[in-house]
């Protein structure tokens, strides 16, 4: 199974739309997990029609008809790993014990709101943060994520740099 992770896409506030290869790596991904942010309607719309599955919460950005719709945490079972999506975690210090102490019964954390891209790992949970693909903040490059699922483990965790906008 192959998985997308984003979070904070922020359109239209910090791009137009959302980048063409990222919507391709939508295409082609079984499911997609979306860490809040959104910031319209119309981009959740857009990942609801193309998604084959999607899986999102919402972001402190995100207005009333947006936490309408979406969940502060979601949770779901993927060929048998256990994934919760979240916004914030809070600081840096201190990320993993606080995230293994709130989600004791899952595998997997993807979550968002730095815009920093994050990957690590405390006892059996494996927290990963996708970065943002519309907004680098200090970072050099706007991301996402690919991750495989199979077997009840994660596979190839991948961060994917996105081109410059032009």
């Amino acid at each position: 199974m192959r998985l997308l992770l984003m979070s904070d896409t922020h359109v239209p506030t910090r791009a137009r739309a959302l980048p063409a290869p990222l919507l391709a790596a939508v295409d082609t991904a079984d499911a997609v997990l979306h860490a809040g942010d959104w910031v319209d309607e119309a981009t959740l719309d857009l990942l609801e029609s193309r998604s084959h599955r999607l899986l999102g919460v919402h972001g402190n950005n995100d207005g009333l008809p947006l936490r309408r719709r979406l969940p502060e945490v979601a949770r779901a079972e993927l060929a048998g790993v256990r994934f919760a999506v979240v916004h914030e975690t809070g600081a840096a210090n201190g990320r993993e014990s606080r995230c293994s102490e709130r989600f004791p019964e899952t595998d997997v954390l993807v979550f968002g709101h730095s815009h920093i891209p994050w990957d690590s790992a405390v006892g059996g949970l494996r927290l990963l943060n996708p970065g943002s693909p519309t907004d680098r903040r200090r970072q050099p490059f706007c991301t996402f994520m690919t991750v495989e699922v199979a077997d009840g483990r994660i596979h190839d965790v991948t961060l994917h740099r996105l081109p410059p906008r032009s």
